[in-house]
C-alpha cells in the first residue's frame, strides 16, 4: 500500500482553483453549448472549482462536493466541456490521494452516468454522441489514474520486499559469519588447550627426570620428550587443517576430521601423563561423522580439563548407546576446580557442541566425590533396514 503525505490548503491550490474557474466561465461563455451562460451557470461553475482547494487536504469529501456541484450544471445543459479539466483534476487527486478509491470513483461513475442519461432525454437525441464523448473522457480519465495507482502501489511493493530480502540476506551472511567464528573458536580452543596441557606435563615430567636426584633413565626420559613430539605433530597437522578452512581451501590432508575412533589416541596420550584412564567402547558402534566429531571434541576437553584442574589418579570413559542414540561420559576421582565447575570456556563449548548436533551435555560433580560429564545424542544412528518377511 502506498502512502502519500497530504499537505493543508494552501495558496497555490486557491489561485489554482481561480484560475481554472476563470478559464471555465470564458470557455461556457465563448462557446455555449445548448444553453447559454446565465449567471446561474456561472455561479455553478465557480462552485465546482472550489473543491479544487480543498481536495489535497480533504480528497475524499472535495471530490463528492465536486461530483453534486457538476450534476446540476450538466442537467442544465450548459457547455459540458468547460468542467472536464476540473473533474479530471479531481479525479486525479483522489486517485492519488484517497483512500477507498475504487466505492467513490464507482458511486462518481454512476452520478456522470445518470447526468449523461438526463443529458441525453432532455436534449432529445440531438447530443447525445457528444455527451457520450464527454462520459468516455472522464471514464478515461478515472481507468488511467486507477492503473497507474496500481501500478505505483505494485512497484512500491516489490522495491519494498527486494530490500527485505537484501536485508534477510545481510542478516543470514552476518549469522552464519558469527557462526563459523565460533565453531572455528571452539576447534582452536579444544586442540591448543589439549596439546598445550599434555605437552605441558610432559616437559615437567622430563624436567624432573632431568634434575632428579635418581640416575637420569633415558629410556623414560625419551618416551617423555617422543609423547611431546608427537603431540605437537598431531597438533600441527589439525591446526593446519583448521587455518584451511579459513583460507577457504580445499587443500587440507584426508583424514584429519577426528572422530570417534580417535578417542582411543586421547585415552593413550591422557595416560602418558600418569593417569590411569579406562575406556569402554565396545557397544559404541560408528556414528554419524558430526556426531563423532562432537564426541571427539567432549572427550578431549573433558580429558584436558581432568589433566589441568581434577588432581585425579583414574578416569572412566565410557561410549554406549541408548534408545538409538550416544551416551558419552567422561566420569574421574579428582576434586575438579575447587570442587565445582572448571572456569574458562572449556563447559560451556562442551555444551554449545552438544546442542550443534542436537544433544545434551550435563557437567557437575559426582555423588562421592569427583567430577563428570555426560553427553547424549539423540538418534545418533540411523534406523537398521528390517527385512520383510518372505
Amino acid at each position: 500500500m502506498v502512502i502519500v503525505r497530504r499537505a493543508g490548503v494552501t495558496v497555490k491550490d486557491a489561485l489554482l482553483a481561480a484560475v481554472l474557474a476563470a478559464v471555465a466561465v470564458a470557455v461556457a461563455a465563448a462557446w455555449p453549448g445548448v444553453r447559454e451562460l446565465d449567471a446561474a451557470g456561472a455561479l455553478l461553475i465557480v462552485a465546482a472549482h472550489s473543491p479544487l482547494a480543498l481536495i489535497r487536504r480533504w480528497p475524499t469529501p472535495g471530490l463528492v462536493a465536486l461530483v453534486v456541484l457538476v450534476l446540476p450544471y450538466h442537467l442544465a445543459q450548459y457547455q459540458h466541456h468547460a468542467l472536464v479539466p476540473a473533474e479530471v483534476i479531481a479525479l486525479f487527486a483522489y486517485a492519488v490521494l484517497g483512500r477507498r478509491v475504487r466505492v467513490v470513483l464507482t458511486v462518481a461513475g454512476f452520478l456522470l452516468a445518470v447526468c449523461v442519461v438526463g443529458m441525453a432525454m432532455r436534449a432529445g437525441g440531438g447530443s447525445v454522441l457528444e455527451q457520450i464523448a464527454v462520459i468516455e473522457a472522464v471514464v478515461s480519465v478515472v481507468i488511467a489514474v486507477q492503473v497507474w495507482r496500481t501500478h505505483r502501489a505494485r512497484v512500491a511493493t516489490i522495491t519494498e520486499r527486494a530490500e527485505r530480502a537484501e536485508r534477510t540476506r545481510e542478516e543470514e551472511a552476518r549469522r552464519r559469519v558469527a557462526e563459523e567464528r565460533l565453531r572455528i573458536a571452539r576447534d582452536l580452543h579444544d586442540l591448543l588447550a589439549h596439546s598445550i596441557t599434555l605437552i605441558g606435563v610432559q616437559a615437567g615430567a622430563a624436567a624432573h627426570l632431568v634434575r632428579g636426584d635418581r640416575p637420569l633413565d633415558r629410556d623414560e626420559l625419551a618416551d617423555a620428550l617422543a609423547v611431546i613430539a608427537e603431540t605437537c605433530r598431531d597438533a600441527r597437522t589439525e591446526l593446519r587443517g583448521t587455518l584451511q578452512v579459513l583460507r577457504g581451501t580445499d587443500a587440507a590432508p584426508s583424514g584429519t576430521l577426528p572422530g570417534a575412533g580417535g578417542i582411543a589416541d586421547l585415552v593413550q596420550a591422557a595416560r602418558s601423563a600418569g593417569i590411569e584412564v579406562d575406556l569402554d567402547d565396545a557397544d559404541a558402534g560408528t556414528p554419524p561423522p558430526e556426531v563423532g566429531v562432537a564426541a571427539y571434541r567432549i572427550v578431549q576437553e573433558a580429558l584436558t580439563n581432568v589433566v589441568k584442574h581434577a588432581a585425579a589418579t583414574r578416569v572412566v570413559v565410557s561410549l554406549t548407546r541408548a534408545d538409538g542414540g550416544l551416551v558419552v561420559r567422561v566420569a574421574d576421582d579428582g576434586r575438579g576446580a575447587s570442587g565445582g565447575t572448571p572456569g574458562g570456556f572449556g563447559v560451556l563449548g562442551m555444551i554449545e557442541r552438544a546442542r550443534s548436533v542436537g544433544g545434551t551435555l550435563d557437567a557437575g560433580p559426582r555423588d562421592g566425590g569427583g567430577f563428570a560429564v555426560t553427553a547424549v545424542f539423540p538418534a545418533a544412528f540411523p534406523a537398521p533396514d528390517v527385512a520383510a518377511p518372505r
